[in-house]
């Protein structure tokens, strides 16, 4: 399908497969080696997602792994600053996307930093939070704690259209997987992803090295590599218009791969 949300002004084209870089400025994210927490390290990973083919960056500052210490909005709003004034000295036009189900994070981010997308993986749970990005203007991805597809539709459609009547016009869908949702429910989501295009909007694919992937293995969060390609992989051929990943340049040959098998 042919897809474009505006950012910042600009057209972001995702007729393509796209890859979303994930910076995590937490101590605790899932995945040691996302964590970025000093000013250098914000730029040096920017720069290198950047590098290697990266259309967006995603910034988180509260960590929501299972298990995990849910960081206070001023924790999170400090830390997001850190890494949020690093990022726009590396990259001033850079396409910023901020991870937070918090509407007064997101609004700081918006207003102070210029994020154009807002990752909310509370399904719009704060009521503030819808018109917030719709009043705005900037694009925003719902994600879905619902454990199977018939819910999750019913849901977001409701959702998608009281985003619509609020005047938001950019809305990219996202299955969340890990959240919610049981080993055997993730993999039947995966299977049948494709038929979340009845709502005709971009979806994103959120797998890179969960749970999912190594306990299935038997592997640890590091060792997942592998596993996270083939199942964005699978992602794209079941309909993924945005990839959130760890690792970009690994993200960026399979989008190429897959756009060689369909050109």
């Amino acid at each position: 399908m042919e897809y474009t949300i505006h950012v910042n002004g600009r057209l972001l084209s995702l007729s393509r497969p796209v890859v979303m870089g994930i910076l995590n400025a937490t101590p605790d994210s899932f995945y040691a080696g996302s964590r970025v927490q000093t000013e250098e390290a914000v730029m040096a990973r920017a720069r290198q997602m950047l590098d290697e083919g990266a259309e967006i960056i995603d910034v988180g500052a509260c960590s929501t792994r299972p298990g995990g210490e849910v960081a206070t909005e001023q924790q999170e709003m400090r830390r997001l600053r850190v890494a949020l004034t690093a990022i726009r000295k590396v990259a001033p036009e850079a396409v910023v996307s901020v991870d937070t189900f918090r509407p007064e994070v997101a609004r700081m981010a918006i207003d102070e930093f210029g994020a154009g997308i807002i990752n909310d993986v509370s399904e719009g749970e704060d009521p503030a939070m819808f018109p917030l990005v719709a009043g705005k203007g900037v694009a925003y991805i719902l994600m879905s704690v619902k454990a199977n597809l018939h819910d999750m539709l019913i849901s977001m459609a409701q959702e998608v259209q009281r985003l619509r009547d609020l005047g938001q016009k950019d809305i990219i869908l996202d299955p969340g997987f890990g959240f919610g949702k049981t080993m055997e429910e993730n993999y039947a989501l995966l299977g049948e992803m494709d038929k979340m295009r009845v709502m005709e909007l971009p979806l994103l694919a959120g797998i890179s090295r969960k749970r999912m992937i190594h306990q299935v293995l038997g592997i640890t969060p590091d060792e997942s590599l592998n596993g996270t390609t083939v199942l964005n992989t699978i992602a794209l051929m079941k309909g993924a218009s945005i990839l959130r990943v760890h690792d970009v340049k690994d993200a960026v040959q399979a989008v190429k791969l897959f756009n060689h098998l369909n050109p």
